[in-house]
């Protein structure tokens, strides 16, 4: 026995070493800056861009709008891999769960506005996807103490038409493709509403199992 109390011989005893926590920190801020966020902050700041690039010149110059095609031609690449990078490489963080949604809903979105504003798109057109976008997001914090409803083929099916569907709205296109975008968009409409409905039966399904549940357990 030294007779010396054990934090004294050690100095800090239990204590964390200096620095400790400010090299957690750090580590933990390095970690937001991945190559999936790095990804999805593309997108974000690719979203006033392509506002500003589709509505040039008034709207309807053929150049300004194959630039804001351009622009919403990347960030819907980006919104196909910052996901896949980030499950496969363990690249998940909560600023990604946030800012990931948000990006998508926002160039769709800004995209489906600007397009009804300047009266290449019906504004019912609009209405309709992001009234579904809306609900949906709605629904998932009324079931989300229940579970999470996985994403579907149909979901998939239903981004993949709208981000086409839109891309050849962005485009000023005239004669047999822009009567064929004309049906694109109405693929991606059906599927919006299909899949908007499904997942509101998926939504009632999973909070009743979950109320039951619950009843059960008490």
């Amino acid at each position: 026995m030294t007779g010396v109390p054990a934090p004294a011989a050690g100095g800090t005893g239990s204590r964390p070493a200096p620095g400790a926590k400010l090299g957690a920190a750090a580590v933990n801020q390095a970690s937001l800056w991945n190559i999936a966020n790095i990804l999805t902050m593309i997108r974000l700041v690719l979203v006033p861009g392509f506002v500003l690039l589709l509505l040039a010149d008034g709207g309807y110059d053929p150049v300004w709008r194959a630039l804001a095609w351009g622009a919403f031609a990347v960030a819907m690449i980006t919104d196909i891999f910052d996901g896949h990078l980030a499950r496969t490489y363990d690249l998940v963080t909560d600023f990604g769960k946030i800012a990931d949604p948000i990006a998508d809903k926002a160039i769709m979105g800004s995209a489906l506005v600007c397009l009804s504003w300047l009266g290449d798109l019906p504004w019912w057109v609009t209405g309709v996807i992001l009234g579904r976008e809306l609900g949906i997001t709605l629904l998932r914090f009324w079931v989300i103490r229940y579970g999470v409803i996985p994403a579907s083929r149909g979901g998939k099916l239903k981004t993949l038409a709208q981000g086409t569907a839109v891309g050849m709205y962005v485009l000023a296109l005239t004669g047999p493709l822009a009567t064929f975008r004309f049906w694109v968009m109405a693929v991606a409409v059906l599927l919006t509403v299909v899949t908007g409905l499904d997942y509101i039966r998926q939504a009632v399904v999973l909070r009743r199992q979950g109320i039951a549940a619950e009843r059960a357990a008490l």
